[in-house]
């Protein structure tokens, strides 16, 4: 099927920004009449067609926003929804939520799904499986059609668009030091595996500190663990071929579980070892001992995320012919439990 040409595309080959193109297709009068006949022969030759999707956004709003969230059992995504819903509850809007379960299939599926008209833009994070797929075609199709796209999280960089993260690498950092400075020397690192680029960027944080406090590298204290982590035979397996005095997970799923399993291995928390996980949910103040935690503050990135989004569905028209896109940042705060305290 032959590509449709698009007002970037026009913009692009007559060396003209695609304002001066859209203006010129509407007749503009602030755009010379030689311009006007060249983007338009242009647009005739090639058969360019004004994107309906782009165009029933502007004429009319349904006032329903679409998430995609990978999961509801882990307690950062529920906050982050909670922060959406909240904010465009605010404005008016109205959340249609869907769950990929971390597939890709799912995830394209429940895409197509929503972008038939039924929402006025998408905030979400991917799946494990796109990630691992490395294959976002369905998110660029999307932002080619002219519907506004917030990825949170879990991102790409193969997607411009506006998105709202943590700063991963420097609470990653920042938990490790403070690991260091409570004079912990064997410090391990409970992960994903690398695809997931939050978890590579708190990898690199962890990294970094040890270098930067001349602590070396040991890779034998390096578990990396599926997603979907059930099966406790490898985190036995780890603790027991390993002398650890700390640990740094990634979230508090797999810092709690580590936790169950070194006290199986008759060590002390905090006086043997210490324990700091991300997220700061639930199962963190409720684990015993109690988790030291990297909160994560998926309310306010859930605010920031919709607060991006709506304020691009209701851009006027020239804003959102010239397309400019950031990215927010989101501090973690250490929150310090019985796990790292004596």
């Amino acid at each position: 099927m032959k590509r449709k040409i698009t007002l970037k595309d026009i913009a692009r080959e007559l060396d003209v920004s695609i304002s001066t193109v859209s203006k010129a297709l509407k007749n503009s009068r602030e755009i010379s009449k030689d311009t006007k006949d060249k983007v338009k022969a242009f647009a005739k030759l090639y058969s360019y067609k004004p994107n309906i999707i782009a165009l029933s956004l502007k004429q009319r709003r349904t006032k329903n926003i679409g998430v995609i969230i990978p999961d509801i059992v882990h307690h950062f995504f529920t906050t982050v929804f909670r922060g959406i819903e909240l904010y465009a509850d605010a404005k008016g809007y109205n959340v249609i939520a869907c769950v990929s379960d971390e597939s890709f299939d799912k995830e394209v599926i429940n895409m197509e799904l929503l972008a038939n008209g039924s929402i006025d833009g998408f905030i979400m994070a991917l799946s494990a499986e796109t990630q691992l797929k490395n294959d976002v075609n369905h998110l660029k199709e999307i932002t080619n059609q002219g519907m506004p796209l917030v990825l949170f999280d879990r991102i790409t960089d193969e997607i411009i668009c506006d998105k709202v993260i943590l700063n991963d690498f420097e609470a990653s950092y920042g938990a490790v030091k403070k690991l260091i400075d409570n004079g912990r020397k064997r410090i391990a690192l409970i992960t994903t595996e690398s695809y997931f680029n939050v978890s590579e960027k708190r990898a690199q944080g962890y990294y970094k500190a040890l270098k930067d406090h001349d602590l070396e590298l040991d890779e034998d204290l390096i578990l990396r663990l599926p997603y979907q982590f059930e099966n406790e035979t490898k985190s036995e397996t780890f603790f027991k071929s390993n002398k650890i005095d700390a640990v740094l997970c990634v979230n508090e799923i797999f810092a709690v579980r580590a936790m169950k399993t070194a006290q199986k291995n008759g060590l002390k928390i905090p006086e043997d070892i210490s324990f700091i996980g991300f997220t700061d949910g639930i199962l963190s103040k409720l684990a015993t001992p109690t988790l030291t935690s990297l909160a994560q503050h998926g309310e306010k990135m859930g605010k920031m995320a919709a607060k991006m989004l709506i304020e691009k569905i209701e851009r006027d028209d020239d804003a959102a012919v010239e397309e400019t896109f950031r990215t927010e940042i989101i501090e973690a705060t250490l929150i310090e439990r019985e796990s790292t305290i004596n």
